[in-house]
């Protein structure tokens, strides 16, 4: 029997063809669905992101596997599948904001960033030699001119969408199915916070791991980061069993 490769070869997606593009692509999306979960949500002044970047070893630390990443101080972004394609997305990222300092002088805003992280995306779709990113990534932030906080997703494919409240990764269709019910606009920050904790625990049948767990808040003032201590009373919070 044939492995699926060959069989892509003998059909002629191989990654030079439009065929074979689109077949890496659904590949990266693939990657991305077996990726732990990130999960993204607006809140009236400010936008939480939560991730569980699950250990496959008891040997491994959990600080080794970042989930979310702070990009200018200001702007954070979530990820989902390959951890190298996400840090090279991230890295990207990090680039376009301190080369849109450096030329206007001012801090770029959260859909500029977005919409060239997404750009950067469907070129690699389409550029020989290159194959699509197997990361999705969520980008959130406060502009710094409306003071509106705005979360974006821009999944493989380089296709970038505003949301409320996402997830990707893992589950990301039933954690959106939740979302769905129980968002509601205009949240203060513990309801959002709470909010992101209880949609990512319906990715798993157990306790969220404060250890696995990465949490922060991007709001007018930057990013800030919950350590450990914070991290265990928000999961008190929203009356979470931590583990």
């Amino acid at each position: 029997m044939q492995s699926n490769d060959q069989q892509a070869y003998d059909r002629g997606t191989t990654i030079f063809s439009p065929d074979g593009r689109l077949y890496q692509v659904e590949y990266a999306r693939e990657a991305v669905s077996r990726g732990s979960p990130t999960v993204g949500v607006r809140t009236a002044e400010s936008v939480v992101l939560a991730s569980a970047a699950r250990t496959r070893s008891p040997l491994m630390e959990p600080d080794s596997i970042e989930k979310l990443h702070d990009v200018d101080g200001r702007i954070g972004i979530g990820s989902a599948g390959h951890v190298a394609d996400a840090r090279r997305l991230v890295d990207f990222a990090r680039r376009h904001a301190q080369r849109e300092r450096l030329r206007y002088g001012e801090a770029p805003g959260v859909e500029p960033v977005a919409t060239a992280v997404a750009d950067h995306i469907q070129e690699s779709t389409q550029t020989g030699g290159t194959r699509p990113f197997g990361a999705a990534v969520l980008v959130g932030g406060v502009d710094p001119d409306s003071a509106r906080p705005r979360l974006y997703e821009v999944d493989p494919s380089g296709t970038p969408s505003e949301w409320q409240a996402t997830a990707i990764g893992s589950k990301s269709g039933e954690i959106r199915e939740f979302l769905e019910t129980a968002y509601e606009p205009g949240l203060d920050l513990d309801t959002g916070v709470a909010l992101a904790l209880e949609a990512l625990a319906e990715s798993t049948d157990d306790n969220l791991a404060v250890a696995e767990l990465d949490l922060a808040v991007l709001d007018a003032d930057g990013i800030d980061r919950f350590g450990s201590d914070r991290r265990a009373t928000a999961l008190d919070d929203a009356g979470l069993s931590a583990s």
